[in-house]
């Protein structure tokens, strides 16, 4: 145990990667300008506050795919008066606004609660191979849906996007490559042991690689957040992985009328099980992957829950648990 900042509260040991979901900031089929992803993002860091009362050492990685969509379409209409800024570049400009508002939103949380416990963002860079081919190829849908396949196609003739089916509508598609290490893990855990809670990797984190001449270059892609946050609690030795959604956890045959939740998998059932397609590609399935991935790169459990279960699914009342 440590001293917390400021007071003689302790901080425990146990540290844990919180993985956020998209609808922590702007649930489905919301407008979501600025106001109103300050009120969602006040209402929905509870479970960060309930942590941080547990004495966790917390480290927040938070989704962008609304925000980077909405920054993408605003660079690109503003590109006949302004030059265009890259993906990579507008990665980190939402990690900073989006880690602005979480920031002060959970630092008046736990003020009001009386939980002396300091907050920062950090501007995280997430090493990937340049010679992955999903570091090119488009696979990862972005910013809104549009319910109108017209529109859609329209936009993405104007704008050079590539668009699929997702999500009961179409989306835009960009490149999304395997995160490997965190650059800036080893600042991550000496500020978690200063009792800090850190909001990084935001949107997954900026991917680079490391260039033999010019050492770290950016890349155009952006990625999942759930796999930066596998790789991130890995890098720093955290204890758990805490992957909160908007379902109260890992089902099998999900959507049909014999939907069971799983309350504890092991990782070589939820492997079985994403082989067999009971997961989908682009919700539930990244997240078993990650999951998976934390267990056997040899960390200790991962946990998905809802988002307003935070405490209670790192307590085992609730929530899925995969473990080793």
């Amino acid at each position: 145990m440590i001293a917390g900042p400021n007071t003689g509260r302790t901080v425990g040991t146990r540290s844990v990667v919180v993985a956020l979901g998209g609808n922590a900031l702007l649930p489905p089929g919301r407008r979501g300008d600025i106001h109103e992803q300050f009120a969602f993002a006040r209402t929905s860091l509870a479970p960060i506050v309930a942590l941080a009362r547990d004495g966790w050492q917390i480290a927040i990685v938070h989704g962008n795919g609304p925000q980077i969509g909405d920054e993408l379409l605003r660079n690109e209409l503003a590109h006949e008066e302004l030059p265009p800024l890259p993906l990579g570049v507008l990665v980190a400009a939402t990690a900073g606004w989006i880690g602005y508002m979480i920031q002060q939103s959970l630092e008046n949380a736990l003020e009001r609660e009386g939980i002396d416990r300091r907050v920062v963002t950090l501007i995280t860079q997430v090493l990937v191979d340049p010679e992955d081919p999903a570091t090119t190829e488009p696979t990862k849908p972005i910013g809104r849906v549009f319910t109108d396949r017209g529109k859609a196609e329209a936009l993405a003739r104007r704008l050079g996007w590539t668009i699929a089916p997702a999500d009961g509508g179409w989306r835009r598609l960009v490149p999304s490559p395997r995160p490997l290490a965190i650059v800036e893990g080893s600042l991550v855990r000496r500020l978690l042991d200063a009792g800090t809670i850190v909001i990084a990797a935001g949107g997954g984190g900026t991917p680079v690689y490391r260039d033999p001449v010019l050492r770290l270059e950016g890349v155009d892609a952006v990625i999942d957040k759930d796999r930066a946050a596998q790789v991130l609690a890995l890098d720093i030795g955290a204890e758990a992985l805490l992957i909160l959604t908007n379902v109260d956890g890992v089902y099998r045959k999900w959507g049909t009328p014999q939907q069971e939740l799983l309350r504890s998998i092991s990782a070589a059932e939820a492997e079985a099980m994403l082989r067999a397609g009971e997961f989908g590609r682009g919700s539930m399935g990244p997240k078993v992957e990650a999951a998976i991935a934390f267990v056997r790169g040899g960390g200790g459990r991962a946990y998905i829950g809802r988002l307003d279960q935070g405490l209670e699914t790192i307590r085992g009342e609730t929530g899925t648990l995969i473990a080793p």
